[in-house]
């Protein structure tokens, strides 16, 4: 179906919309699902914490909430980004911001893929899905071409 990007009170990040959704669109079917619609909004810290408050009953910041519409393997789900914690965390884990938003991005698409990260076992398995999806990113843009 489609993958829509919004931002919600922050300039929108610099990311190449449609590499980015062919990219996505390969994590989906490295995963053997199918695309429904997924809405990515790209929002501040206060936003998120609203949502996560208002929806979920936690009272901290974080730096996605996934909203799971999907049915059966037809992945469909509104994600909300905080670009402010994706900032915070590029510079306390060392890492290139737009490398950490992708991060970010390929984790709220895991989890509506059925990955978990509530135990060590978990989020270790989280991060290996999160590292190979990167490596996709990172192997199409080497070779200059599409995925």
């Amino acid at each position: 179906m489609a993958i829509f990007y919004q931002n919600l009170e922050v300039p929108f990040p610099k990311i190449e919309r449609k590499k980015t959704s062919l990219w996505i669109k390969s994590v989906i079917d490295r995963h053997k699902r199918t695309l429904g619609t997924l809405t990515y909004v790209f929002c501040s810290d206060a936003e998120v914490l609203n949502m996560n408050k208002r929806y979920l009953n936690h009272d901290y910041y974080t730096d996605i909430i996934t909203f799971d519409y999907s049915e059966g393997d037809v992945l469909s789900g509104d994600l909300f980004i905080s670009l402010d914690t994706v900032r915070s965390n590029s510079e306390k884990f060392n890492t290139d911001y737009d490398e950490e938003l992708r991060r970010v991005m390929i984790h709220g698409l895991l989890h509506l893929c059925g990955y978990n990260d509530k135990d060590r076992k978990q989020i270790k398995t989280m991060r290996e899905e999160e590292n190979a999806a990167l490596q996709i990113w990172y192997l199409t843009k080497q070779n200059n071409y599409d995925i």
